[in-house]
């Protein structure tokens, strides 16, 4: 197996659900990217996303179980793996077309890739990206930006284009949680701050709050 989530998360394979959630947020509190600079920060970022992974694993009793039985069957994840390599190799056209302002093409390659590997959170936010480029694709971009924090539930930028997308349909109760979200795991933004203002002012948000690299 390529990887090892109770390894990962310093975890016993009987580890509760308790356990295995309270493991996490403490390993997610040290290992935050956003509190780390310099050259060792790519590393902490690598670090990071692997707790995430193991955390979604491992959480989920349904993906824990498939992942417990694939223990005792050794290259039980084969396809998984290649399934994840060709998620990738969508992502990169994705992103290629999205520079180029294609974006029907960007969301097409970026879905692709979310069926490919439906775990790939990077995935589900960039198709989120892609797809709030059209008006007419509003709704389809917010629900990917949804399973994007889902799967990535610490992961602020996600959270910040999750707040907006769902502000700018109407849904505020939801904005303003992944709005409070980001706050909790990014610290203190102004811009964040003002964001919720404005929800609980009754006022709709500007369409390019988060600027277009959001």
């Amino acid at each position: 197996m390529s990887e090892d989530y109770y390894h990962i998360l310093g975890l016993p394979q009987n580890a509760t659900t308790k356990q295995i959630r309270e493991r996490f947020l403490e390993l997610a509190r040290e290992r935050h990217p956003d509190r780390y600079q310099g050259e060792g920060k790519a590393q902490i970022e690598a670090d990071f996303q692997a707790i995430t992974e193991a955390f979604n694993h491992l959480s989920d009793p349904e993906r824990r179980r498939e992942y417990d039985l694939n223990l005792v069957r050794p290259g039980g994840e084969g396809g998984e793996t290649q399934a994840a390599q060709i998620a990738q190799a969508y992502v990169k056209r994705g992103v290629k077309a999205y520079k180029a302002k294609n974006y029907l093409e960007a969301a097409e390659n970026f879905d692709r890739a979310t069926q490919e590997n439906p775990s790939d959170a990077q995935a589900w936010h960039y198709l989120a990206l892609a797809a709030s480029r059209r008006r007419a694709w509003m709704s389809r971009a917010a629900e990917a930006s949804a399973r994007a924090c889902e799967l990535a539930p610490m992961e602020v930028g996600y959270l910040k284009l999750a707040g907006k997308l769902f502000a700018q349909l109407g849904q505020s109760t939801k904005a303003e949680r992944y709005y409070s979200e980001a706050l909790t795991w990014g610290g203190e933004d102004p811009e964040i701050q003002a964001a919720i203002d404005e929800l609980k002012k009754g006022k709709k948000p500007k369409t390019g709050f988060f600027g277009r690299g959001e």
